[in-house]
């Protein structure tokens, strides 16, 4: 292998796939990079054997080749390289050494052989598929945060995502909150469902960007494991294994009826909350919504805690009777920072029911937050 490749290039790629590298690698070759040349560029790929992430660099390649190095390592000898402009001269030698030379910087770092690296399958299989990156990537944005992060319950550490036609369901929950969003796919396919690690969704959020370019998603035939392509200048491919089990019903859980709806400024609702929040957070972690009802036409935010009180007033329309309310305000905070949506209809039906958000221009988006009891 040698060839010449562009540090800013090369520096992007790895931080792309240095996401997927394992901390705690059982083999040793896991806490390495894969380069190999293709299609007259530099592959890199890195895994923890529960996803994969490849990335294709533009090169100048004289002799194509394959070596691993260590991740950590390599990344930071490129980052150290001072101009972003500067070329790289990479070239594989006999004994499995890289020798890396960039103007006046050179270095030799121990590899090993490409074949002891895990096999990562490929994108070349017909899509299952097809989602628009900029559509994919807010959809994962409003729901992952959702989905549990212990292990006590694996199938909650996941995102369910179920294909009906050319519509795409991704829903994700934990033991106090759903979250439920429905986007259109840009090509029809069979009725599945599957449920996707969340780990593995945000980094494909973190890889995807805001354009209408599609992503082709691949479900493997052996259904144990799903394929993200993402083309462009920057191919980009994430591999995920799936978990096994039956995830929870959420729709019999979902509130059928409210009897207080609030339509309120996302932002104004947010700006009441966070000083709440914070004054709560090392302590009982509730916010009271004291919605409607006598002295109030809008939304009463309320805190106390050891550590004082808080109170904000925020405008919104009422619909129904007056209610009081009481959330985890981690729980509250995350749902109005992580919904694009300029205005919520909230949904309530008196302080022991489930509250309901959904965005006001009636896009299929549903999040569900269970109340905090409270001895008031």
């Amino acid at each position: 292998m040698k060839l010449t490749i562009l540090q800013e290039n090369l520096a992007h790629g790895l931080s792309v796939v240095g996401r997927a590298v394992s901390s705690k690698a059982a083999l040793p070759v896991l806490s390495n990079v894969l380069l190999r040349t293709k299609d007259a560029g530099l592959e890199l790929t890195a895994t923890n054997l529960e996803i994969g992430i490849t990335h294709w660099v533009p090169a100048k390649v004289d002799e194509d080749g394959s070596i691993t190095l260590p991740a950590d390592l390599f990344s930071g000898i490129v980052a150290s390289i001072p101009m972003k402009s500067a070329t790289i001269e990479l070239e594989l030698l006999p004994d499995d050494r890289v020798h890396l030379v960039s103007g006046r910087f050179e270095t030799h770092m121990k590899g090993m052989a490409a074949d002891e690296f895990p096999q990562i399958p490929s994108a070349g299989e017909r899509p299952t598929t097809r989602v628009s990156q900029k559509v994919l990537r807010q959809a994962l944005g409003e729901v992952t945060f959702a989905a549990a992060s212990e292990e006590a319950r694996p199938i909650l550490t996941g995102v369910l995502t179920r294909l009906e036609g050319d519509r795409m369901t991704l829903a994700a929950a934990d033991n106090y909150r759903i979250a439920i969003t429905t986007i259109p796919t840009l090509a029809p396919a069979e009725d599945t469902s599957i449920v996707v690690p969340a780990r593995s969704y945000a980094e494909l959020e973190r890889i995807l960007t805001d354009v209408d370019d599609p992503v082709d998603v691949i479900l493997a035939p052996s259904r144990n494991q799903v394929v993200f392509h993402v083309d462009g200048p920057d191919r980009t491919v994430l591999v995920s294994r799936l978990i096994d089990g039956q995830f929870p019903n959420y729709q019999q859980v979902l509130p059928k009826e409210h009897t207080t709806r609030a339509v309120v400024d996302r932002e104004e609702l947010l700006r009441a909350v966070r000083p709440a929040a914070l004054l709560t957070q090392k302590t009982t972690k509730i916010v009271k919504l004291h919605v409607g009802g006598e002295g109030t036409a809008g939304i009463s935010v309320t805190a106390v805690s050891d550590l004082g009180d808080h109170q904000s007033e925020v405008d919104a329309t009422i619909e129904g009777d007056g209610t009081t309310i009481a959330f985890n305000a981690d729980y509250l905070t995350q749902v109005l920072q992580n919904v694009a949506t300029t205005e919520f209809d909230i949904d309530l039906a008196g302080p022991l029911s489930p509250g309901v958000f959904r965005p006001h221009d009636g896009r299929e988006y549903t999040h569900v937050v269970m109340p905090v009891r409270t001895a008031s």
